[in-house]
């Protein structure tokens, strides 16, 4: 058999060397299988493509590729899996923030015929406040979109090689993979770890890469921005019905002052929020439509050293 290890890379240089050495002793000098590790660089404009370049010397099975420009780490997690060639393989932050060791558990798993298998974590030490806004994300997806999705999420996952093709064939775009995983419905165990806090570099890990995570999900698996949609003209149009009917009685029994200005704006402003807002939330679906049928590749390979190489 052979594993494949995919890193997406982005401003890690310095996480880079330690991160390989970590690989090294304890699953490279461990194993007794063919491996290979997958390194994309997702943009980064530091030297971390050079060190990429450094370590593909040292091993040759060190497979790197680099895109044009950051496409996000969908895409460079798309691009690792697309050029494996492992029976199996398993994604892996370059953040050393996840014990390197836990690869040998969900290889192990996979042996017993599970075609994927989640890294769950059960313990994060990282700040409150940072653990607390995963969890509620994580919590928000198990209500509206996937109920499997474990509690406090996963990041490292290992699959296997026909979840890999099924993935590729997908061409999804403004997904999110682990939604996607968790949909295809394959038999799925897990391994549990404790994130550990990152002691290299910072992350780059945005709250506008955040909120884009929260609306792909959102959009692409769950009917929830719709159905408030619908909620929400259904109680306004409840609304104004009321509110004519008490007119028009109003009007009969003569009770209607001349004043009454500040409630009827009041009225037209929170319809008009309510219009709004139903065109921002479909304009998302339609966004989503629009950028699907210009079929831009999710990504751009600017460079790699697998030119030559023998493809699987």
């Amino acid at each position: 058999m052979k594993l494949s290890i995919i890193i997406p890379v982005y401003y890690n240089q310095d996480n880079l060397r330690p991160l390989y050495d970590d690989i090294k002793k304890k699953i490279i000098d461990v194993i007794d299988y063919e491996y290979e590790l997958v390194l994309v660089n997702d943009g980064s404009k530091d030297k971390s493509y050079e060190v990429m370049q450094e370590l593909a010397q040292k091993d040759d099975n060190i497979r790197i590729l680099s895109l044009s420009r950051n496409f996000g780490s969908h895409s460079a997690i798309l691009c690792g899996l697309a050029h494996c060639t492992g029976d199996c393989a398993v994604i892996k932050a370059a953040d050393l923030q996840e014990p390197t060791e836990m690869i040998l558990d969900m290889v192990k798993s996979w042996k017993k015929g599970n075609n994927v298998v989640l890294a769950v974590r059960e313990g994060r030490d990282e700040k409150k406040s940072q653990t607390f806004f995963s969890n509620l994300y994580y919590w928000m997806v198990r209500k509206t979109s996937f109920p499997a999705m474990p509690k406090m999420g996963f990041d490292v996952y290992l699959l296997d090689r026909k979840v890999i093709d099924v993935l590729n064939a997908l061409d999804e775009k403004n997904s999110a993979l682990t939604g996607q995983i968790l949909w295809s419905g394959f038999k799925t165990s897990q391994v549990y770890y404790t994130r550990l806090e990152r002691k290299i570099g910072k992350s780059r890990w945005t709250l506008k890469k955040k909120i884009r995570l929260v609306t792909d999900t959102l959009f692409s698996f769950s009917t929830l921005p719709i159905k408030i949609v619908s909620t929400l003209g259904f109680l306004a149009f409840s609304g104004s019905l009321v509110w004519a009917a008490f007119l028009v009685v109003a009007k009969i029994m003569k009770l209607i002052p001349v004043t009454g200005w500040t409630t009827l704006i009041v009225f037209n402003l929170f319809s008009f929020g309510v219009i709004m807002l139903s065109i921002g939330i479909l304009g998302e679906y339609l966004w989503r439509t629009f950028d699907a049928t210009r079929n831009r590749p999710p990504y751009i390979i600017e460079d790699s050293n697998i030119k030559g190489r023998e493809e699987k």
